[in-house]
């Protein structure tokens, strides 16, 4: 086998590799690639490797002739309280969603100069997801026959692979295009409770459009498409800027739970744009930062709130309640530094907004991706002029969201709270070529 066809065989094992749950960001990763993880998450105006391009794609101009193959693993720390509820079934108490606890999330990127001025390459990488697995049931969204024994949660996973080309448009400036293909699964258990007649519950209409779509009915598939625009360039010496956008991703509706996503199974990925900037006060220092928007109202079945079921709109319906998330804003620092020509070390933080508000913790026990803070750390080690592993860890602070009047009456009141921590640690190899 050539090296070509190796390469080859790496990316396609790679794009179709188990998923993983990343929920840091909303349910955004924190930073695309083992070298960003490290160092906050920045990449907008920093492109360090051959999968630059999920964070903009006019970098790849300047990575080179490589490939990079890494994964990262991550465990979130999930959990909800439910208090002051009514339920005659006695729901009250704390909830463990740690069913699963630890997920691998592969990377893969290439890139190609095909001239000084034009770059090829692709980045595999996993883009968002999120878990939860209550082992021990969430009685108050089990049928009143399975109270406690249901396993309650959810699994969402996400994959992009976006083949790139940018352009250097001046010796120091370039712009990028990446079209984004999609492949994105998921799976629901335990909430048999929103498949039940609406008598049962005291509602004038059944919650949902479609009863028999809402939960277990195994993992579901789909796909689709977006792009990523972006230019990055030194505009003084020792300071670049960047900028990128990325379109709201069409996918295709997850048909087997069409009666628990608004739109039919609609779920969509919002678009997002940001700015960064890194500057290099001296030869060996690198700081960095980005700032990015992140729509996830442009979504209903993410940003629609519960209170669309009590007002007429059934789970499924074209504006069917979601999750009730809010748009947010990301801030990410990074700094790297040259300790000699073996070794990088990377460090930085972030800090976002969180997308649930207190009003809307029940829906969210399914999802709580509430992660406000994360601090990371990460080194690089070259082995020789060509090759090189990196290395990064993460840890997301524990946020605390408390409800206020976030459950509903018809589900016996009192409030849903709602936390999660995280821990990733990551290993790639880059090589040169």
């Amino acid at each position: 086998m050539n090296v070509k066809s190796k390469l080859v065989a790496v990316a396609v094992a790679a794009a179709f590799a188990p998923l993983a749950a990343y929920a840091t960001n909303g349910y955004a990763p924190h930073g695309i690639g083992v070298k960003s993880q490290g160092m906050g998450g920045v990449g907008i105006a920093l492109p360090q490797d051959s999968i630059a391009a999920g964070a903009n794609p006019a970098g790849m101009a300047f990575v080179g002739d490589r490939f990079d193959v890494g994964l990262t693993w991550f465990r979130p720390d999930r959990e909800a309280q439910i208090t002051g509820n009514a339920a005659p079934v006695g729901v009250n108490g704390t909830y463990d969603g740690n069913g699963k606890e630890d997920f691998f999330i592969p990377e893969f990127g290439f890139n190609k100069m095909i001239n000084p001025n034009l770059a090829l390459g692709v980045s595999v990488f996993g883009n968002g997801g999120m878990n939860t697995q209550y082992d021990s049931g969430i009685p108050l969204f089990a049928n009143p026959q399975a109270f406690g024994t249901q396993t309650a949660g959810v699994n969402l996973e996400q994959l992009f692979i976006a083949p790139t080309v940018a352009f250097k448009i001046a010796p120091n400036h370039s712009i990028g295009l990446a079209l984004n293909i999609v492949y994105q699964t998921f799976e629901a258990t335990g909430l048999q409770n929103f498949t039940l007649p609406g008598a049962a519950l005291g509602f004038p209409f059944d919650p949902s459009s479609s009863p028999g779509n809402v939960t277990n009915q195994g993992k579901d598939s789909a796909w689709g498409w977006g792009a990523r625009i972006g230019w990055t360039g030194e505009v003084v010496p020792g300071l670049t800027l960047g900028a990128t956008y990325q379109t709201e991703t069409d996918m295709d509706e997850f048909s087997k739970y069409k009666g628990l996503f608004a739109e039919q199974g609609g779920f969509n990925i919002p678009e997002n744009y940001g700015i960064g900037a890194s500057w290099k006060p001296m030869p060996a220092l690198t700081v960095a930062g980005d700032i990015m928007w992140v729509n996830y109202s442009g979504v209903k079945s993410i940003s629609n709130p519960l209170s669309k079921l009590f007002s007429g709109n059934q789970l499924g319906s074209n504006d069917g309640p979601g999750f009730g998330w809010e748009d947010i804003t990301i801030y990410k620092l990074g700094v790297a530094y040259d300790v000699n020509q073996a070794w990088t070390v990377r460090a930085g933080y972030s800090w976002g907004d969180n997308p649930i508000p207190a009003s809307q913790t029940f829906f969210n026990i399914l999802a709580p991706g509430v992660i406000e803070q994360h601090f990371s750390l990460g080194a690089t080690w070259r082995l020789d002029p060509k090759s090189e592993l990196s290395f990064s860890y993460m840890h997301a602070f524990e946020n605390t969201v408390n409800g206020s009047n976030s459950i509903p009456a018809a589900f016996g009141g009192g409030n849903a709270n709602i936390k999660m921590s995280q821990d990733s640690l990551g290993v790639a190899f880059g090589m040169k070529f």
